[in-house]
């Protein structure tokens, strides 16, 4: 095993809003590594965590103690066409995974829109996407392999140790340290994809329609103007018909990224034209379709450095919640700069799944980096919280326990296993006490 960083070193997130100093960080090479370094972190009494890719914006990874870094844990170890099914090891990123997958003709259902995270990282901090019958990458897991505080080494499923498989799927890194995911998969499919310039008002009012007409329906409110930009992705037989390379550089990299990052550090700079700036870039998306396998429509490159917060609201409170969000702009002196993001997800059976046991939309909210964003978070998370919103794990939120444990109705489930797990909290944090409580 290598120490990969010195006593003392500071980690940085992704968003560079929360840093740790942990005392060792260890890159363990295999199980029995992990769980060796589990049982030593046990022993000298110094809390243990592990830490992907670092796209989470809480501390939920954060620790003074030992930090496993999975970047040799990497690689897919088993598929099963016959089961439809691979098993991936837990610091994998996405990416990697994705291109593994469609060399073989194989893909995921759903995923989120970016994939940089480590599939055990985007998979315990409940990572989504959009979909009107294709839930989380969570809930297309089929098997887990997970190091607990007295370094076991338990394989969980539906048939195996099935009480903590249906609670770990969203663990929060607060049950043990994941070393292997087995995700269903199919085989590779094509998507179409229509993003379209419409309206704040006509989408609010075809909303529910614009959700089941299509599998994936999501789209981009520009605050301070009437203007958003929606897409719909649908499967469809093909043939593969991507952007040109021209025109998909200008849309995904010159507007998306290179102009985007223009016009937030001109609004960071001078607030005041932000709400001139949006009614520009706002239309500066074209309408276009295209047709690619899923990991080249579902995500896209995010390279513009923000902090997020986003909570998931009941389906059928989302128009409201909509307006009052955007009621609530505009009548403060809040500047805006980046888009309002809404998705959706269909109930699941996670104890801790934003989606758990209720039909689900996310609302999410971005604030260029570096520019203050409390104000603006604190009134949105206002809104949220008075429609029983749940917190994205993974995005800034000022949450506790007590909030949650009635927001989730199986949240004593999720906690009472942790206590059998880990009832030391090797696997603790000052997030997790927030969140979970001691």
């Amino acid at each position: 095993m290598s120490d990969s960083t010195k006593t003392g070193n500071a980690w940085h997130n992704w968003a560079g809003n929360v840093t740790a100093r942990p005392a060792r960080a260890v890159s363990p090479s295999s199980v029995e590594e992990l769980a060796d370094a589990v049982r030593t972190a046990a022993a000298e009494g110094r809390k243990l965590k592990p830490v992907g890719t670092g796209h989470s914006f809480t501390a939920i990874a954060a620790t003074d103690g030992t930090h496993v870094r999975p970047d040799l844990l990497t690689g897919i170890r088993d598929i099963d066409r016959e089961a439809g099914t691979v098993t991936v090891e837990a610091g994998t990123p996405l990416k990697r995974l994705n291109l593994a997958l469609a060399r073989e003709g194989l893909s995921l259902t759903n995923m989120g829109d970016i994939m940089e995270q480590t599939v055990a990282g985007a998979t315990s901090t409940g990572t989504h996407g959009t979909g009107r019958t294709s839930a989380s990458l969570a809930a297309q897991i089929r098997a887990l392999e997970l190091i607990t505080a007295d370094g076991r080494v338990l394989t969980c499923s539906e048939k195996e140790n099935p009480d903590v498989f249906a609670v770990a799927r969203i663990g929060l890194g607060a049950l043990g340290v994941i070393t292997a995911i087995t995700f269903a998969v199919e085989p590779i499919f094509f998507l179409t994809a229509r993003e379209e310039p419409m309206a704040f008002g006509r989408v609010l009012s075809d909303f529910e329609e614009l959700v089941a007409e299509n599998e994936h329906f999501e789209f981009y409110w520009f605050p301070h103007t009437d203007n958003c930009n929606t897409k719909r992705n649908n499967r469809s037989l093909g043939p593969a018909a991507p952007p040109g390379r021209i025109a998909g550089w200008v849309e995904d990299e010159l507007m998306s990224n290179g102009l985007f990052q223009v016009v937030n550090s001109l609004g960071r700079a001078i607030p005041r034209t932000i709400p001139a700036i949006a009614q520009v870039s706002s239309r500066a998306l074209s309408a276009r379709t295209y047709t690619d396998i899923p990991y080249k429509v579902y995500t896209s490159p995010r390279r513009v450095r923000f902090v997020e917060m986003e909570y998931a609201v009941p389906r059928e409170a989302t128009v409201e919640v909509l307006r009052e969000v955007r009621a609530m702009i505009e009548r403060s002196p809040l500047r805006i700069s980046f888009p309002v993001e809404v998705r959706t997800a269909p109930a699941d059976d996670i104890p801790l799944s934003t989606a758990s046991g209720r039909d689900s939309t996310y609302v999410a909210v971005h604030m260029y980096k570096g520019t203050p964003f409390q104000g603006y978070f604190t009134a949105v998370e206002r809104i949220m919280t008075a429609h029983g919103g749940r917190p994205h794990w993974g995005k800034m939120h000022t949450r506790d326990a007590e909030y949650l444990a009635a927001a989730y109705p199986r949240f004593g489930e999720f906690t009472a296993l942790r206590d059998r797990l880990d009832p030391d909290r090797l696997f603790g944090n000052d997030y997790l006490r927030r969140v979970l409580g001691d």
